[in-house]
């Protein structure tokens, strides 16, 4: 069975997508990638304060002027996958909503930049993957954070990664995210403060 040590990824033939989706949901959250069924870790402190800060920094700062909305832990159902990204954000205009104009609970899109944090008992090839998948869904950006060196990864359709490392270095946002300022000092300071 599904373990929190590490993830395990069921045979490529078992479930479908659609019977995927009819599971209950698992504690961490289980994910639907190319055939495979795999739980994520259940996150750490160093994961933990850097996604719940920079969620809120995310926010703060394109959330009142309704430019985007940063979810942590959204499960996104897209191009015959469900990934659930550590941080999704949405456009403001891209959220689904029901009728009476609040957030729907079925996101049936891929995030517009999606933001994973390394867990210590994850493979960075596997997140990745999850990346990869989320730019050929239509994501503009995507940002691999690896908290234990600080350093991150950042993937944009059509172009090759960019290995950032230094902490006064400006990491790169997304085009409806031109006014966020954010460097990996920023980053850093989560898991001081």
């Amino acid at each position: 069975m599904l373990t929190s040590t590490r993830m395990v990824r069921a045979p490529a033939q078992s479930l479908s997508l659609e019977e995927f989706l009819q599971r209950p949901e698992t504690k961490p959250a289980s994910e639907y990638l190319d055939g495979s069924i795999i739980q994520k870790p259940m996150p750490k402190g160093k994961h933990s304060s850097i996604q719940g800060e920079l969620t809120s920094f995310i926010n703060a700062a394109l959330r009142p002027r309704q430019l985007a909305r940063a979810f942590p832990e959204l499960r996104c159902t897209f191009g015959g996958r469900s990934l659930v990204p550590d941080i999704a954000v949405l456009t403001w205009e891209r959220i689904p909503r029901d009728a009476d104009g609040t957030v729907a609970n079925l996101v049936n899109i891929a995030p517009d930049w999606t933001i994973e944090i390394l867990s210590p008992d994850q493979r960075q090839s596997r997140v990745t993957q999850k990346i990869l998948a989320c730019l050929a869904g239509g994501t503009q950006l995507g940002w691999l954070i690896d908290p234990d060196d600080l350093t991150i990864l950042t993937y944009a359709p059509q172009q090759a990664p960019q290995f950032f490392d230094q902490f006064d270095a400006s990491l790169p946002v997304p085009a409806f995210a031109t006014e966020l300022q954010i460097q990996l000092q920023d980053l850093r300071d989560c898991l001081f403060n």
